[in-house]
């Protein structure tokens, strides 16, 4: 198989994971044995085999039909004899022999599945007004889900602890007569996630579309989902989030924000955050910054101390880690890492995906060991 189609296809997968298919790396290799069996030239063939292998039940086939249509052609992807997809070659073509990303012939498509491979992995920072605008509107797209916890509540069950209440009722319909015996389970819920975005004026190339990636969290979960902006101060902005077009939501938290571009002050804010407990108390806590603090280091250093006694999981989101032969050296970020869980990159479509999934992984790394 061509490796430029390999890698659109496994670009593809990942941006199904993100969205919340279960395209794992098992159903992505079978995609790929599935299309060494058909013509990658016939749009429908690319698209039923793709559905055939990466989703694992109906409840995906919406999810795919809206990320086969972004990533490939814009266009909603319906089967059928008046609707058709427009085919992988043609995406392949549409890169450069120096994979500069512009289009090389007249009649490519605007927006190739080949030139979004290329947008994931750029940094926000040097794209152009409309190809930032690309990544918003695949930014829109995603649907993370969510990693679950047990809850204090029951719900019934076939199997589990015996349920005595239930039980003896049914008893006692039953005239005394213990026909059946009633189980219960513990039920699953979502684990809350706080977002801390850094709006400052060194984080004002990523702090838009770090915002449009909490407003794809709030949509997905919004009772276990909370958002606040630091710089200055500390505002909290998930309900202006929760508007469902995206636009509306952006103006709304434009409004809301009165620090934008200004200085940061992380120790202080996160103290304030801190103050009640609640909001951090057994939930994964993402803090979206490039740790310029401009207070004292060691109050920021005590905060996350006590943000990681009372947090699941801290993950610090810097977009400058993106970049080859990024080091810690700031002092914000070297008083805070000692706290942190897991230390990723935030500068990319493709880091944005890689979060999703790690908000929604099952299985976690040891604490205070992934940053190392």
């Amino acid at each position: 198989m061509d490796e430029r189609l390999l890698a659109v296809m496994t670009g593809f997968a990942r941006t199904l994971r993100a969205a919340g298919v279960a395209a794992d790396r098992e159903r992505t290799q079978n995609l790929i044995e599935a299309l060494a069996q058909v013509d990658v030239t016939r749009p429908m063939d690319v698209y039923w085999a793709g559905r055939f292998t990466l989703c694992s039940g109906p409840d995906d086939f919406p999810r795919y039909d809206r990320c086969f249509a972004a990533y490939f052609n814009g266009e909603r992807a319906v089967p059928g004899p008046s609707r058709t997809i427009v085919t992988v070659t043609r995406h392949l073509a549409a890169l450069d022999d120096d994979g500069d990303g512009e289009e090389s012939g007249g009649d490519a498509t605007p927006m190739s599945a080949s030139r979004i491979e290329v947008l994931r992995q750029r940094d926000v920072a040097r794209m152009t007004a409309a190809e930032r605008d690309e990544v918003h509107r695949m930014l829109a797209l995603l649907e993370p889900e969510r990693r679950q916890r047990v809850s204090r509540r029951f719900t019934p069950a076939h199997r589990g602890r015996l349920d005595n209440r239930r039980t003896i009722r049914e008893t006692l319909r039953r005239g005394g007569e213990t026909a059946r015996l009633r189980y219960r389970t513990h039920r699953t819920r979502p684990r809350r996630v706080v977002l801390l975005v850094d709006v400052s004026g060194s984080m004002s190339p990523y702090a838009d579309t770090l915002l449009r990636f909490a407003h794809a969290l709030v949509r997905r979960e919004p009772r276990a989902t909370q958002v606040f902006t630091v710089g200055t101060r500390l505002t909290r902005v998930t309900d202006e989030l929760r508007h469902r077009d995206p636009g509306t939501a952006m103006r709304e938290v434009s409004a809301a924000i009165p620090d934008w571009s200004g200085g940061t002050r992380l120790g202080d804010e996160l103290k304030e955050f801190l103050a009640t407990g609640s909001h951090a108390r057994g939930a994964i806590v993402v803090i979206a910054s490039d740790g310029w603090e401009r207070g004292d280091p060691s109050l920021l250093g005590r905060q996350m101390a006590r943000l990681s006694r009372l947090a699941a999981r801290v993950v610090w989101v810097n977009p400058h880690k993106g970049n080859a032969g990024y080091e810690p050296l700031t002092g914000g970020i070297r008083a805070a890492l000692p706290y942190v869980d897991d230390f990723v990159a935030g500068h990319s479509l493709a880091a944005f995906e890689d979060l999703a999934v790690l908000l929604s992984a099952r299985r976690s790394t040891p604490r205070r060991t992934a940053w190392r």
